[in-house]
């Protein structure tokens, strides 16, 4: 038996519960491991709260990262001691998850936590960061430099949105912060931001092309944002696109395409290779600022997380939550 957050759909609706958890409830894998730390994603939100689709098994583990340390193996790849950690892949969907003191999963999908990063600093990295990366390494791709012009990223007191503009910053990018909580300049501003709008100057719909005011973007919020972050991207830039906050919805023209030849990134961070990930944390592991990872980020138990899983959804959370699963 050990601790961890499990959801259950039954007659009686859908819920999810903190408690002692059966071994038997794990699915089939070659790698089990300890789990010590975890972290609260949009999507685990949306797992625990139940307020879209989500978890498409019953029972199951809630959480879509983990980090900690192998205990069995049967996998060539991998040494009960190790240190390791799980981003996507379906895990808290299809397969049980990382808000447990216990994992069992495939160890195809597990990567080497990386030297220069402690198994709490991965987890406020998790799969914000990580995304946020693939972000920025797409950004990077296109070609786009510093001297290029500015980089909008949107929800930016989001975990997606924090460690992109702290990551770009560091990058030495000027960045535009688009987000719903004005009152967190000074928290944007320590990040590295330069100017900060307000999204509603995003949210509703706008013109096919609009002033051209940004070299790139991290969207993180999807529908009307999204079309308007590419009706304002400048000639032969480039948005890349990882969440739907705002709506699945992409209310746009061709005009952003045809008319200023921009291109739009697809980020997929559930599915992405092997090779693509331990690129992106080894990355991490060099151009993350620890210390500003430090201020965005809040510690809480695992007792806590559904509590703060609301809060996340409610905007109340800002930057990253990193469980502590032994708390």
């Amino acid at each position: 038996m050990f601790k961890g957050i499990l959801i259950n759909k039954d007659d009686a609706g859908y819920h999810a519960h903190y408690q002692e958890i059966d071994e038997s409830v794990l699915q089939e894998g070659d790698v089990t491991v300890r789990v010590e730390w975890s972290t609260l994603n949009y999507k685990d939100g949306l797992a625990i709260t139940g307020k879209s689709p989500v978890v498409r098994r019953f029972p199951m583990v809630a959480g879509i990262d983990f980090a900690g340390t192998v205990l069995e193996s049967s996998h060539p790849g991998w040494r009960a001691g190790e240190k390791v950690l799980l981003n996507g892949w379906g895990v808290g969907e299809t397969h049980c998850g990382g808000l447990a003191q216990i994992a069992r999963v495939n160890g195809d999908w597990l990567v080497a936590l990386p030297a220069a990063l402690t198994a709490r600093q991965a987890m406020a990295i998790g799969t914000a960061g990580y995304t946020a990366m693939l972000c920025v390494q797409a950004i990077e791709k296109h070609g786009i430099k510093p001297s290029d012009g500015p980089i909008l990223v949107t929800g930016a007191n989001g975990g997606v949105g924090s460690i992109a503009v702290a990551l770009l910053s560091k990058l030495g990018y000027t960045v535009v912060a688009s987000t719903g909580r004005t009152s967190e300049a000074e928290y944007l501003k320590a990040l590295g931001v330069s100017e900060i709008i307000d999204r509603t100057e995003l949210a509703a719909p706008g013109k096919p092309l609009a002033r051209e005011r940004w070299a790139g973007a991290i969207d993180t919020v999807g529908s009307h944002t999204l079309a308007n972050a590419c009706a304002g991207t400048r000639y032969g830039g480039a948005v890349a696109a990882c969440g739907l906050a705002q709506g699945m919805d992409f209310p746009s023209t061709v005009m952003p395409f045809i008319l200023r030849g921009i291109t739009l990134y697809g980020i997929d961070s559930v599915m992405a290779p092997k090779a693509v990930r331990e690129a992106a944390w080894d990355r991490l592991a060099r151009d993350i600022d620890t210390a500003k990872l430090e201020t965005l980020t809040t510690e809480i138990g695992l007792d806590e997380a559904i509590a703060v899983a609301a809060d996340l959804l409610a905007g109340k959370v800002r930057g990253r939550v990193v469980i502590d699963m032994n708390r």
